[in-house]
């Protein structure tokens, strides 16, 4: 038996990522959660996962422009991924990229502020983020 030495931590890597939000009316501030850009430099980690609530959407902004709010959001995980049908955008370096998907704009589709953690597996932590902060899922995983 050791005596003062502690089990082996994972091995964790620092993160980055960003809520995406869908901002039907800039003037009235309310907006909507519809997905996650996470950037995990250590691990050439850089993805976006996007599901938008249209319904909820919809309720806040009935005029809202769907297909043009649309086509925004499935942009992102394809300039993520460097898809070359994605536009130059997405032939960028992963940093370039994730510093381009969470810069300020004045578009319906934005970025939060950048928060940072730690993690074992960012695809994981990506699924859970969306999970927690975009689909809502309850704290014992289940649906909504």
């Amino acid at each position: 038996m050791i005596v003062g030495r502690h089990a082996p931590m994972p091995d964790r890597a620092p993160f980055q990522y960003a809520i995406l939000r869908v901002i039907p009316d800039i003037e009235r501030g309310e907006r909507l959660n519809a997905g996650i850009v996470l950037f995990c430099r250590p691990r050439r980690f850089l993805a976006a996962r996007v599901a938008l609530d249209e319904s909820l959407l919809l309720s806040m902004a009935p005029n809202a422009d769907l297909e043009r709010i649309r086509s925004h959001l499935e942009l992102l995980p394809r300039l993520c991924a460097g898809d070359p049908d994605a536009g130059p955008l997405a032939l960028l370096d992963q940093p370039e990229r994730f510093h381009w998907v969470v810069s300020p704009s004045s578009t319906v589709v934005q970025a939060s502020a950048v928060h940072t953690g730690l993690t074992d597996d960012a695809a994981t932590t990506l699924r859970g983020l969306m999970a927690r902060l975009v689909q809502r899922d309850a704290e014992d995983g289940s649906p909504r």
